[in-house]
């Protein structure tokens, strides 16, 4: 259960956030520890397994992104520009001037965008699941093969409507909601190989063996970003990756500390 949960007026939007842990707790001169969520899930959904343990040792922000969970659509189309334009507005909102960052998936876009146009914003930068173009991605998850391992089960999605059901301000939106998240999945992405290798965050990379993403892909933006470390998860695909608690909790805990 999060210490407190509430709505920030941020670009249009009721933007719905969480905080967990302490005040107290926050280090590195009071940075909080940012976390956000994938594309069609919630806090919830992305993070149950990992977030108790991240906030006995700081305070962390986790809001639901344009349209997601608690946080209502608006008439704008779902971009990463605009997620991570959000954030920001919500960080100022909150008086938090820097902050760490744990992204997933459309949540680890969000994050990388922040950190290139606004590096001042980001002390360490955490990315499950993240590409840098969309040629990273397996070929049958950018141009979906149904029939595909790597794609969400019929199971996960079920997962994914229910809990859109259950806290969505207009739980009939959901197939709208779904298409205009796949089509911000799939849209290009805007940064170049020069923007990685500006970045100035420690940067960790996390990705399944069986991900979304190429892990040739994750180890091309390892090389491209300044002293990146890289973490392949074994035995592990895209909906699993944030679940892998005994693998995760140890490698974002010596990270983040």
């Amino acid at each position: 259960m999060p210490s407190s949960s509430a709505y920030a007026k941020v670009n249009g939007l009721e933007m719905y956030y969480e905080i967990h842990g302490a005040d107290h707790a926050d280090h590195e001169g009071g940075r909080p520890l940012v976390l956000l969520h994938g594309g069609v899930l919630t806090v919830d959904l992305t993070f149950a397994g990992v977030l108790p343990e991240l906030a006995n040792h700081r305070r962390v922000v986790a809001p639901e992104l344009q349209g997601h969970g608690h946080t209502a659509d608006i008439d704008r189309d779902i971009s990463v520009a605009g997620l991570a334009s959000d954030v920001v507005a919500l960080l100022d909102e909150l008086g938090v001037r820097q902050a760490d960052f744990l992204g997933f998936s459309l949540g680890g876009l969000t994050a990388l965008e922040i950190a290139v146009r606004c590096p001042e914003r980001v002390g360490r930068l955490a990315l499950a699941a993240t590409m840098y173009t969309q040629e990273g991605v397996h070929e049958e998850v950018r141009v979906p093969d149904y029939s595909s391992p790597l794609l969400p089960s019929q199971a996960d999605f079920q997962e994914m409507a229910d809990a859109y059901a259950a806290v969505a301000p207009h739980p009939e939106h959901f197939q709208e909601f779904l298409a205009k998240t796949s089509a911000a999945a799939q849209a290009p992405l805007p940064w170049t190989a020069d923007d990685l290798r500006g970045l100035q965050a420690p940067t960790l990379l996390v990705v399944g063996d069986s991900d979304f993403v190429r892990v040739e892909h994750a180890a091309e933006m390892q090389s491209l970003i300044p002293g990146a470390q890289l973490a392949v998860l074994p035995g592990t695909k895209h909906m699993t990756l944030m679940r892998r608690t005994s693998l995760l909790l140890p490698l974002l805990g010596e990270f983040f500390s």
